[in-house]
């Protein structure tokens, strides 16, 4: 994640949760066991996520922007599944 991604987030606390859930759900199993910590998603499983994004070859990270939005989708369609 680029830092005007984590920014992007940072300024918008009603995300925070979905962002934190949304890292969990993405990250592979035992994620816990690998250094350092942190629940990334699988490196190839986002390269395929960006290529079928934005096309090309699939590197450099998603838009700020983007981001957001996603999480946004993510916040509402968990609302209504209640």
């Amino acid at each position: 994640m680029t830092a005007g991604a984590l920014l992007a987030v940072l300024v918008r606390p009603h995300l925070w949760a979905t962002a934190l859930v949304a890292a969990v759900r993405l990250a592979p199993a035992g994620w816990w066991r690998r250094w350092p910590p942190l629940p990334a998603p699988d490196p190839a499983y986002l390269r395929f996520r960006m290529v079928t994004n934005y096309g090309g070859e699939g590197d450099g990270p998603p838009a700020a922007a983007d981001l957001v939005q996603y999480l946004d989708w993510c916040r509402r369609a968990r609302r209504r599944r209640g």
